[in-house]
């Protein structure tokens, strides 16, 4: 298990962060960060790179700053598995 897996629970966001992920997304949802940590604990690849992890699923990727778990943004995956 990485670190961004065991430590699940710290992950959070800014107001910009949520609604820069929603519309990025496409997402029509309040608990975006509930929805960010079910696509963690669903993903296909979790790699960290410098100062941030980036998450990959089937439809998007989560970016996040590795030190503080802050979910920085998110982009609709282009790259389909």
């Amino acid at each position: 298990m990485n670190d961004l897996l065991s430590n699940i629970n710290k992950i959070h966001t800014t107001e910009l962060g949520t609604l820069r992920i929603k519309k990025n997304l496409s997402l029509e949802i309040d608990e975006v960060v509930s929805w960010c940590k079910q696509q963690i604990q669903q993903a296909d690849r979790i790699k960290r790179r410098g100062k941030n992890w980036y998450v990959y699923t089937k439809d998007a990727v989560l970016t996040l700053h590795a030190g503080s778990y802050t979910l920085i943004t998110a982009h609709k995956n282009k790259i389909k598995a």
